[in-house]
């Protein structure tokens, strides 16, 4: 056997021994060292009930006698500033009422140019008879007395009052102010066209009442046709049903010897009337009022 079997024989003989050793070492290394990584095993706990026992007193110790426990203290904050209280507003002193004077009454020579006034169905007479009656009721005060009444009255061609209706009322005083006044008015002048003379009157009973002297200007003037519903019956021709009347014609224009007679009748207008119209007409229709 040469030297190169020699060493190939020893070589292989050194490997199986430590081969063998190695076997023989790893289990026990395995069982010293725990089991291996893997899925740990689920451990039941069992609890039983603890006896309950009265905690025995301890004496305490000079240290804890002498020196109790300290409060916590909380940081000191700052007080929050109090709003000042609103001032109350002062009560407004009522609003002293309304107070209206009675209109004068009509004078002498009113009551002669309303007794001579024949256009637009005697109109100066109308307002005369208004304001004599208003005349009469004395003075009003804002309140629950005042208020508005409206007559239809009926005046017989020497002046005597044949029939008083009243067509509606929104105070009971005032109508009964102005049936008072009415039954004791003096006699009145004849109409102006020796005829029987009906009309509608409203008397104001309030303390903002506008109820000034008319205008006369445009008297003269014919009277402007009436439009309306065609179907409407006009109370005064027979009711044609279905059938349209025809409509309203205008009117001829008027004489020139007749006019220039009418506008001698017409009186000067006052500022009185200018200004009761247009505050008749501001009421109407709400100029420079505050909206509601």
């Amino acid at each position: 056997m040469n030297m190169t079997a020699r060493w190939g024989l020893a070589l292989s003989v050194l490997l199986h021994v430590a081969g063998l050793l190695l076997v023989l070492w790893l289990p026990e290394r395995a069982a010293w060292q725990g089991p291996s990584s893997g899925p740990a095993e689920p451990v039941l706990l069992l609890q039983t009930p603890l006896q309950q026992t009265e905690p025995t007193p301890t004496a305490p110790t000079a240290l804890t006698a002498l020196s109790p426990p300290k409060p916590l203290q909380r940081p000191a904050m700052a007080p929050l500033p109090i709003p000042p209280l609103p001032a109350v507003p002062e009560a407004e002193p009522p609003r002293p009422l309304a107070t209206a004077e009675a209109p004068p009454a009509p004078s002498a020579e009113d009551w002669a140019f309303a007794s001579r006034y024949t256009l637009k169905n005697s109109k100066a007479y109308r307002y005369t008879w208004g304001q004599q009656v208003r005349s009469m009721m004395g003075s009003v005060t804002e309140g629950p007395e005042q208020g508005l009444v409206r007559f239809r009255v009926e005046i017989a061609a020497d002046g005597r009052l044949t029939r008083l209706q009243t067509l509606w009322s929104t105070s009971d005083t005032a109508e009964q102010r102005a049936r008072r006044a009415i039954s004791s008015l003096p006699q009145w002048p004849p109409t102006p066209n020796g005829r029987p003379l009906v009309f509608e009157r409203t008397i104001a009973f309030t303390p903002h009442a506008v109820d000034g002297p008319p205008l006369y200007r445009y008297d003269c003037e014919p009277d402007k046709p009436e439009h309306g519903n065609p179907f409407a019956w006009d109370g005064r021709s027979a009711p044609a049903g279905g059938t349209p009347r025809s409509p309203p014609t205008a009117a001829p224009a008027p004489d020139p010897a007749a006019l220039e007679d009418c506008l001698r009748q017409l009186p000067r207008d006052s500022i009185d009337a200018e200004t009761a119209r247009d505050r008749r007409l501001m009421e109407r229709w709400g100029w420079g009022q505050p909206p509601r």
